[in-house]
């Protein structure tokens, strides 16, 4: 039966592909569902940091002066 996911092959190293594969015989899944599950957290773990870097940013250009108080903004 065909797949409806799009397919990426990746080249690991000897010590990298051991790791990936012992996660896989202890997670009990395939090689392929741990790969998956690590570029999901690795995008996540990037889309933290971008959000991080924004507040960040936010925060250098706060000006309490200018901000709405609680009441002002649910009023």
């Amino acid at each position: 039966m065909p797949t409806e996911k799009t397919r990426v092959g990746v080249e690991l190293g000897g010590e990298l592909y051991g790791a990936v594969s012992e996660l896989a015989k202890g997670h009990g899944v395939s090689m392929s569902m741990i790969m998956r599950d690590l570029v999901k957290e690795a995008m996540e773990i990037r889309e933290d940091v971008a959000m991080a870097n924004i507040a960040d940013q936010r925060a250098c250009s706060f000006d309490h002066d200018k901000a709405l108080s609680h009441e002002e903004v649910w009023s």
